[in-house]
């Protein structure tokens, strides 16, 4: 049988090892995350953006780990003089307080003192007991292994950021937005003092009643500051004159709808994003001024984006989901930046780079510019007009429609569609989207768009890009013809060296419900959409007048970059020989040529069509009906020649059909078939043509060559013949 001092000493040592194990375990590792927490989204140099409350309902700023920022020096001094002198002695517990508060209380008859030491206060902010001495108990036992774990500074950290202010502020920093308007770092003696005093009593003294007591309790501490040597007297003497806190400010509200992103992507966290705050405030301004000028003409949301493009890559410096989304209106809550809009011109440029690159055609080659039917899809210029034949570039720079929805059709819309994809563009529908996806029949958001742009200008400024357009030679040749676009107020850096040189594209969406615009410079990318988040269109809606100016303005916010070099070297391209009439790579028959440098590509590309034997340009009839009305040199040229037809349909051209066209009978009311209109161009207007369909001879016509057929379901042969034999021939089909 045991003695009875062995068993007690044995009780003991189970005893002391079972209370240290309770008091190695007592803080587990998630014991400070328990508390609900706002998201804080802060920009690039860590300045607030915004602030969404906490699932309970209060102001609380997440703690940031490790590495918090550490505490303002005069915050510290306030908070430890006042809380506990001793803190930075003790080990979590202060015997001398706790012997003071038991006669305090004893003297009183009633608590007086609680003796809580900022430890200990921690341990209660973050897991709250009822206030009693075995409550106390706990919060010491806790306190002491606290201390064990956790530096000093560590521990004033986390008392900062969750002691309570008064209301459903929670924490020193969102009591310093919340009441000074500004971060801990710049608060003075006087703002110390009281945020110090303030979690004392937060529910009896507070910002709205009780302010003599406040008062009089931040000046004493301050006095107690002074006396300590913290504060020198002409300092001291100001901040007893200094007026107490009391008035609420609203949280900054900059990027609203990037901080909403961010809430719920990583809600209740510290969220560091890209935007450039004092860049942003700026910006908001100049879209909040358009966006009211806009809305009297209909038109009541504006986004816009600003990248910036260097080495490291692209990042958003500015985020404007909808401008002026305070107003209440219908869709102002709607992040548009991120919407699927109908693209209307803005993926030209990224179809003309795509074909450079293939060497589908060069920078000047002339590309038709006429009416055109592609199985029913007859698209039109904006100015409804045509130059029968105009040079790529020219093209990409006036915008012109017909001559994209050709280069479309020969580079292939799948291939284009496909490669939009492989480009960051994700593109709405997943089913073909036909011809019409150069001028806008496709869905985009403006920040993929922006985003595509920069990896032009990324190209251009030497950078590697992974993605489908990865040719620097034709990024530069398609920024350049972007940057002879004319600025909305008619002028442009041609004429006027001191304006900024931007290579900027437009675009349209049909019915008015899409307006665009996106410039590029070195180092830079600015989007802007303008139109109605409903889907709602407005007969005043143009990417030019509407989009435009508003993306100039924010050029103006960007300081100067010059512009974009060429890229130079073998690596790139080389000299090219090029027919200077048609922009083609020169042929046999050329005779005015020049050598450019061109990407390798090039030399893939198509031989000059329009120089036949002998040496004269000679364009299709078609394309040189509309070409002579602005090159009267090529008219008085065809008249003083022989006019020899060309290979690519001499001097006379069917117009409709085309070749392999698929054409419905039409039908009159009555039954009987209305027939369809077919139609010619002929570079001689004195010549007679003569229509046969199939084995059939349909008739003649002069001048205007236009001839009503009614030909049956089948597959039929139209041709066309004048009087000295020259002719042209289509097939097609009716159904």
């Amino acid at each position: 049988m045991k003695k009875p001092e062995t068993i007690f000493c044995h009780s003991l040592a189970a005893v002391l090892l079972a209370v240290r194990l309770l008091w190695t375990f007592c803080i587990p590792g998630d014991f400070f995350s328990t508390v609900p927490t706002s998201t804080v989204v802060v920009d690039r140099k860590g300045e607030l953006l915004g602030v969404r409350i906490a699932d309970d309902g209060q102001w609380r700023f997440p703690r940031m780990g490790e590495a918090d920022k550490a505490l303002p020096r005069k915050y510290v001094l306030a908070v430890v003089e006042f809380e506990d002198r001793g803190f930075r002695y003790h080990g979590g517990v202060s015997v001398k307080a706790a012997l003071r508060a038991l006669f305090q209380n004893i003297r009183g008859g009633r608590t007086v003192s609680g003796a809580s030491t900022i430890t200990m206060q921690v341990i209660r902010l973050y897991h709250p007991r009822p206030r009693t001495l075995p409550s106390k108990i706990v919060e010491a036992f806790m306190a002491t292994r606290l201390e064990s774990l956790l530096s000093k500074d560590r521990i004033l950290s986390l008392y900062a950021a969750a002691a309570p202010f008064g209301g459903n502020v929670v924490g020193l920093e969102a009591a310093c937005w919340r009441y000074l308007g500004r971060p801990p770092e710049e608060i003075s003696w006087a703002e110390a003092a009281t945020l110090a005093v303030l979690p004392n009593a937060p529910s009896s003294i507070n910002l709205s009643r009780n302010r003599e007591d406040l008062l009089s309790k931040r000046d004493r501490l301050l006095g107690r500051l002074h006396e300590r040597g913290y504060i020198p007297d002409p300092e001291y003497e100001m901040s007893l004159e200094e007026p107490l806190i009391g008035e609420i400010h609203p949280f900054p509200s900059l990027s609203s709808h990037l901080v909403d992103r961010c809430d719920a992507t990583s809600h209740g966290q510290y969220c560091q994003v890209e935007v450039d705050a004092s860049l942003q405030v700026r910006a908001e301004a100049i879209c909040k001024e358009r966006r009211d000028a806009l809305s009297l003409e209909g038109i009541n949301d504006l986004c816009a984006v600003i990248l910036e493009v260097d080495s490291t890559g692209v990042r958003e410096i500015v985020h404007i989901g909808n401008a002026d989304p305070l107003t209440g209106r219908v869709g102002a809550q709607v992040d548009i930046t991120r919407s699927a809009r109908s693209s209307g011109s803005v993926l030209k440029p990224l179809l003309y780079c795509a074909a450079l690159q293939e060497g589908a055609v060069l920078p000047s080659a002339l590309l038709p510019d006429v009416p055109m039917d592609f199985g029913g899809f007859a698209p039109r210029n904006y100015s409804l007009s045509y130059d029968g034949a105009v040079a790529a570039d020219e093209a990409l720079a006036r915008s012109l429609n017909i001559p994209f929805v050709q280069l479309l059709s020969s580079f292939g819309v799948r291939r284009f569609a496909a490669l939009l994809k492989n480009e960051g563009i994700s593109l709405s529908r997943p089913v073909s989207y036909g011809l019409s996806l150069a001028l806008g029949g496709a869905e985009v958001s403006l920040g993929e768009i922006a985003r595509s742009y920069a990896s032009l200008a990324l190209l251009c400024m030497g950078q590697r890009v992974e993605g489908p357009l990865d040719d620097p030679l034709a990024a530069w040749y398609t920024l350049r013809a972007m940057s002879c676009v004319v600025r909305p107020d008619g002028l442009d850096s041609w004429t006027v060296s001191s304006l900024r040189k931007v290579a900027w594209k437009t675009g349209t969406s049909w019915g008015g419900r899409d307006a665009w615009a996106v410039g590029v410079v070195p180092g830079y990318v600015v989007g802007v959409w303008a139109g109605n988040a409903s889907g709602e269109g407005s007969p005043n809606l143009r990417g030019v007048t509407s989009a435009g100016p508003v993306m100039f303005d924010l050029f103006g916010l960007l300081p100067p970059t010059g512009e974009f070099s060429r890229p130079e070297g073998e690596e790139v391209g080389e000299m090219v020989q090029v027919c200077t009439k048609s922009g083609f790579l020169a042929g046999y028959n050329c005779k005015d040529t020049e050598q450019r440098f061109l990407p390798h590509s090039a030399l893939s590309s198509r031989v000059c069509p329009y120089h036949a034997e002998g040496g004269e340009f000679t364009l299709p009839p078609l394309m040189a009906s509309y070409y002579v009305r602005n090159h009267p040199d090529y008219g008085a040229v065809q008249r003083g020649g022989e006019g020899t037809p060309s290979q690519d349909g001499g001097k006379m051209q069917i117009v409709y059909p085309r070749e392999g066209m698929v054409l419905s009978s039409s039908r009159q009311m009555d039954g009987e078939d209305g027939g369809m209109i077919f139609s010619l161009v002929h570079g001689d207007g004195d010549k007679e043509v003569y229509w046969h369909l199939d084995r059939d001879y349909l008739g003649q016509t002069l001048g205007v060559h236009k001839m009503r057929v009614n030909p049956p379901c089948g597959v039929h042969t139209l041709t066309c013949v004048d009087g000295e034999g020259n002719e042209d021939r289509v097939s097609f089909k009716v159904i």
